[in-house]
């Protein structure tokens, strides 16, 4: 599939569930309403939806939330995905937060899952368990050597917070070397109503944090590419993959190779436009896999150039009215 700008489109994120166990405080407010189990796409819904996009080019899939695995039975669907590996689909990965990966790190490896993103924007037990607000530490770094154990290649994703774990970075990076763990720092997007903590006080551009840090380690820029917008860098100290991902410092449209499903079978051509295509009711309506592929292409052919993301005083509203929670990020 090629857009209006001539990207190909291979990568699918699908968020299998709008729930979480975490209520991270850039992500979503404390009380928060999720969608009735009755809106969501059924699991051979989502399947026979990813199924079509493997048939048009999709290549990589990977699973997203919420928290992908506190859906129930969603290993049924992991499993059937990674049979299809090999067989139109290239690579099967995961981002979670990790508390589950103690339970289901192994099933993981043995469905096709080879690496996963751990979002973990914090060492520190006290900090972590406020940043979540409900997370314990300890679960998520067993969950971590769970993975290790499983032989699943692990990318650590920590939001840039400032004034909140500014100060963890070199540790983060040091740790990430000893686990044999790459890093990627994400800056944080204007997405949803968070309540009262304000994105402006917790943005921080990374453009900065990188001249920072590049004065206390050896980062040598990469053309290593997973299929999603970091940047990387080499750390000569560690051995390990330094990325970024600067939606606001470093626009990195120009590149856009996917698109996001959610849970209610709702497809956004971008994380940061509104514009979406209902693919729930061709779905559900009789229509054969010929009609729901054509809806498909007729989605991608209206993907935007590139999202509106600003941060800054005259800017204080969500870019977008939707969490991250419902796209998956």
């Amino acid at each position: 599939m090629i857009d209006p700008f001539g990207r190909a489109i291979s990568y699918l994120r699908i968020s299998v569930t709008d729930r979480c166990d975490f209520r991270c405080v850039y992500c979503m407010s404390e009380d928060m309403s999720f969608l009735p189990k009755a809106d969501l796409l059924t699991l051979e819904e989502l399947e026979r939806l990813a199924g079509a996009f493997i048939a048009t080019g999709t290549r990589k899939i990977r699973l997203t939330g919420g928290e992908p695995l506190v859906r129930r039975n969603v290993m049924q669907l992991i499993e059937r995905l990674g049979s299809r590996i090999g067989s139109g689909l290239d690579e099967l990965t995961l981002t979670t937060n990790g508390s589950q990966l103690g339970k289901y790190a192994e099933t993981l490896a043995k469905a096709g899952v080879k690496r996963i993103n751990v979002s973990l924007d914090t060492l520190d037990a006290d900090k972590f368990t406020a940043l979540t607000r409900w997370g314990k530490l300890g679960t998520v770094l067993d969950g971590l050597q769970a993975a290790k154990a499983a032989g699943l290649a692990v990318k650590i994703n920590a939001v840039a917070l400032k004034g909140v774990n500014e100060d963890e970075f070199d540790r983060l990076i040091a740790w990430c070397g000893d686990e044999g763990f790459d890093l990627v720092f994400i800056e944080v997007m204007p997405m949803g109503d968070i309540g009262g903590e304000m994105r402006l006080d917790q943005y921080l551009p990374l453009a900065q944090v990188r001249a920072e840090l590049r004065n206390r380690w050896t980062l040598t820029e990469t053309s290593y590419q997973t299929g999603g917008p970091a940047r990387y860098w080499q750390v000569a100290e560690t051995g390990q993959r330094l990325g970024f991902i600067t939606p606001l410092t470093h626009n990195f449209c120009e590149s856009c190779n996917r698109v996001r499903l959610t849970c209610t079978g709702t497809l956004y051509m971008c994380l940061g436009q509104e514009d979406a295509a209902d693919l729930r009711a061709p779905l559900r309506d009789g229509r054969d896999d010929a009609a729901l592929i054509e809806t498909i292409r007729a989605a991608i052919a209206r993907k935007p150039k590139g999202h509106d993301f600003i941060i800054d005083r005259t800017h204080t509203a969500p870019a977008v009215p939707r969490h991250m929670s419902v796209t998956g990020g």
